[in-house]
C-alpha cells in the first residue's frame, strides 16, 4: 500500500472520464441545445494525427471548436476522432484523452484544465475504465486545485 494517496493523478482521471461521458453522450445523442466546447490539446503528444499543414501550423498546442459543423465523432477508451471544416475544407482530427490540455463549455460556464510542467511526460493509458493513470506530479506540487472562476461572467 502507497503512503499518500496521489489526488493529483485521481482527479486528472476523474476528469478525463468525464470528457469521455460527455463526449460519448454526444457521439450518440448530438449537443443539446446551446452546448458547445473548446477542446485544447498538445499537437506532440504520440497518437494525436492531424494533417502536416496544421501540424506546421499549430507544432505545439492546437484549440479546436465542436459546434455547428462536426462529422463522424468517434470516441474510444483512450481518445476520440472527429471531422472538423477548417476554412471550408474538412480535415479528419485523431485526439488521445491524454493530450487534452483544457476542455470547456462556455454555454454552461464550465471548464477543466490539465496542469503540467515542462518537464512532465504524458503517460499512456489502454483503458481509461481499469487502468489507473500514474501521472508525474512535479516536486514543486503537492496537488491539484481545479478553479471554476475564471471561465465564470
Amino acid at each position: 500500500m502507497s503512503k499518500n494517496i496521489d489526488y493529483g493523478t485521481l482527479m486528472h482521471k476523474a476528469m478525463r472520464t468525464l470528457i469521455f461521458d460527455v463526449l460519448k453522450d454526444v457521439e450518440k445523442n448530438g449537443l443539446p441545445g446551446e452546448h458547445h466546447f473548446f477542446i485544447t490539446f498538445d499537437t506532440t503528444v504520440e497518437g494525436v494525427e492531424i494533417s502536416e499543414w496544421l501540424r506546421q501550423r499549430y507544432p505545439e498546442e492546437m484549440t479546436i471548436v465542436i459546434q455547428h459543423w462536426f462529422d463522424g465523432l468517434d470516441v474510444k477508451k483512450d481518445g476520440f476522432s472527429i471531422t472538423l471544416n477548417f476554412g471550408d475544407q474538412p480535415e479528419p482530427l485523431v485526439i488521445p484523452f491524454l493530450s487534452i490540455l483544457t476542455f470547456v463549455d462556455p454555454s454552461v460556464e464550465f471548464g477543466l484544465r490539465f496542469e503540467q510542467n515542462e518537464d512532465d511526460e504524458l503517460p499512456q493509458v489502454s483503458d481509461m475504465d481499469q487502468t489507473t493513470v500514474k501521472e508525474k506530479e512535479s516536486s514543486k506540487k503537492k496537488g491539484d486545485v481545479v478553479s471554476l472562476d475564471s471561465f465564470r461572467k
